[in-house]
């Protein structure tokens, strides 16, 4: 199957060598040079990932991100000038996937894309290993939740949530075994591999946006629980 990446970079140059990379790679590449280009674009074909730039003229990264957010679960990756802590993590609270400070490599950012790719894509089998009984039920169930790996779809009490492709794979790993207790690092494998080592702390932003969306109260959790000085568990709540 081949994916198709959209990229939304007002600088034309940095877009058409980026562009022509990954088209190298094997994706089908869509360019836009602004927000609302990448949403007409975004409307007539099926787009696997977002490579977003941060500042666009007209409408900005951010509001971009949260109108592509309002429609699909792609994931999405920012490309941002900007280096300060707080603008990384305004990056992932904003549903984002993951993020590449300019200037960047090439070669580093279609490994990214293909990470991305396969976790949200090509991994049915890993995912469908979360079972919550029967070897052919691929569901799990655990209390208020129920995370259907086959459609990629998470519900609480019976209510469809969506969720980006990065906190999908965070809530199957915690889920999978209530009550274990995962490091920062043991859920970054999880969600994003091996080659994303020293992000650590970008699991706590996902996890406050994963709150957010299935917990009662994201400010008192009852599932995603924090184990101070070591990381998260989950708990079944009914």
């Amino acid at each position: 199957m081949q994916h198709t990446l959209l990229i939304v970079e007002d600088e034309h140059q940095l877009r058409s060598i980026t562009a022509d990379y990954l088209r190298n790679e094997g994706y089908r590449v869509l360019e836009a040079a602004n927000g609302e280009e990448a949403l007409a674009l975004s409307i007539q074909d099926k787009v696997s990932l977002y490579i977003l730039d941060w500042m666009l003229p007209g409408m900005d990264g951010k509001t971009l991100c949260r109108r592509i957010r309002e429609e699909s679960p792609a994931p999405i990756l920012f490309l941002t000038a900007k280096s300060e802590e707080l603008d990384k993590l305004t990056v992932l609270e904003l549903g984002a996937d993951d993020y590449m400070t300019k200037p960047f490599s090439i070669r580093e950012l279609a490994v990214r894309v293909k990470v991305h790719i396969r976790r949200a894509y090509e991994m049915k089998e890993h995912s469908s290993g979360l079972t919550s009984g029967s070897a052919g039920n691929s569901a799990v169930e655990r209390g208020r939740l129920l995370l259907d790996p086959e459609k990629h779809q998470v519900y609480i009490e019976g209510v469809s949530v969506e969720l980006t492709s990065t906190e999908f794979k965070l809530l199957s790993a915690l889920s999978r075994v209530p009550g274990r207790v995962y490091s920062r690092i043991q859920l970054l494998e999880q969600a994003m591999g091996t080659a994303y080592a020293g992000y650590e702390r970008t699991i706590d932003t996902h996890i406050r946006n994963i709150r957010k969306k299935i917990e009662r109260n994201a400010d008192q959790p009852e599932m995603i629980l924090t184990v101070f000085g070591v990381g998260y568990k989950f708990e079944v709540v009914v």
